[in-house]
């Protein structure tokens, strides 16, 4: 296996009509050797046109991409030595399992022996071995994704390329199959490139996760110091589910105020945010770290929000609670009988320890 590196490698596209557009911008980055690493946001953010790029089935516009110990820039897709699997299955409909896990290696030309060889091993890792008589119609989607991935492992390429394989597949499906990709790194040892627009996808499968919107890279991290640490508000919002909470404040005398209340903050806080002091913050708080206070036994007043629920929607293991503080909607993730109801005044509990702020001109997390 190998690493992959971008160094400040540009996309652009001509357009005579509208003039150009830039999907990638300047992105730099080293995903290492063995190294899962997905890379997620909106459509339209660049991260499959990078993906593209990698495998060279796009062009970059400048910069250069490296695999291994070779730039590749001028290298075409079939000698970078490397293997993606793409949302559509693409699997040759009159072939067996078989023939289509062996057709990429005959077109190389290798040993009989090697083949059957190779094959026999990825079904074996797949759960493929009693269906390798069958023909794609024959398999559920689950099991026509596996054999996508297993045409992949055939090759045992330097670096495998997945581009959003489970959109296709029902959410159940998409669990168990996400599951199976995850134990499928661990027994190759492979360098893993995947691409993603579910960050659920993202934060359970990727080692590290490359955050991208609008071409460019917002940070590059561990699942939990994107969540804990988020660079900015777009991280912020995008990375957990529900998304964070934002909440237009005003630090003043050691509170955060924003409208119908305040919350004191601790000196940790207080001095992080000393060069704000007088002037306006957005404060970040998740779902799961708001708590009704029929289930805090102990709930001081100086971190406490009061107000009226609009919205209750009962998920079974939780509920979510949705309250406006000025024009903001606000989520707490609370216990499945919280004695909320729609229309009620309520007092909600907030772990002020988790509170995270935010710039509001640049949107910028604040380091505290």
């Amino acid at each position: 296996m190998a690493r992959v590196e971008f160094k400040n490698v540009v996309k652009e596209y001509v357009d005579e009509k509208r003039g150009n557009f830039t999907a990638v911008t300047g992105s730099d980055f080293i995903i290492n050797d063995k190294e899962f690493v997905v890379f997620v946001g909106p459509s339209g953010c660049g991260k499959s046109t990078s993906l593209r790029m990698m495998a060279g089935l796009e062009r970059q516009s400048s910069g250069d991409i490296i695999i291994g110990d070779r730039i590749v820039n001028d290298m075409h897709p079939k000698d970078r030595d490397i293997a993606m699997v793409f949302q559509d299955y693409a699997l040759y409909p009159h072939m067996t399992i078989r023939e289509n896990l062996s057709f990429g290696l005959k077109n190389l030309k290798r040993p009989k022996d090697e083949i059957e060889r190779k094959v026999a091993e990825a079904a074996n890792i797949l759960g493929l071995t009693d269906m390798l008589e069958r023909k794609p119609r024959e398999l559920s989607g689950g099991q026509r994704q596996r054999v996508a991935v297993g045409r992949a492992i055939v090759r045992d390429p330097q670096v495998f390329l997945f581009d959003e394989p489970l959109s296709n597949l029902d959410a159940k499906l998409r669990v168990q199959v996400r599951v199976e990709l995850a134990e499928l790194h661990k027994r190759l040892g492979a360098t893993i490139v995947y691409v993603t627009h579910d960050q659920v996808e993202a934060m359970t499968l990727g080692e590290r996760i490359v955050v991208m919107n609008k071409g460019t890279i917002q940070q590059i991290a561990s699942p939990t110091e994107l969540y804990n640490k988020p660079n900015n508000m777009f991280v912020a919002g995008f990375i957990g589910s529900p998304a964070m909470n934002f909440i237009d404040s005003r630090i003043e005398g050691g509170r955060a105020f924003f409208e119908g209340g305040s919350i004191a903050l601790d000196d940790a806080m207080t001095s992080g945010l000393k060069a704000y002091e007088g002037k306006p913050v957005v404060m970040g708080i998740r779902p799961e770290h708001i708590y009704g206070d029929d289930f805090v036994h102990i709930a001081s007043k100086e971190h406490t929000i009061v107000a009226q629920v609009q919205v209750i929607e009962n998920l079974g293991a939780e509920n979510l609670v949705y309250f406006r503080i000025g024009s903001r909607m606000v989520t707490a993730r609370v216990n499945p009988v919280t004695e909320a109801r729609i229309g009620q005044t309520k007092t909600f509990v907030v772990d002020r320890s988790k509170l995270v702020f935010f710039d509001p001109s640049t949107e910028v997390r604040i380091e505290l």
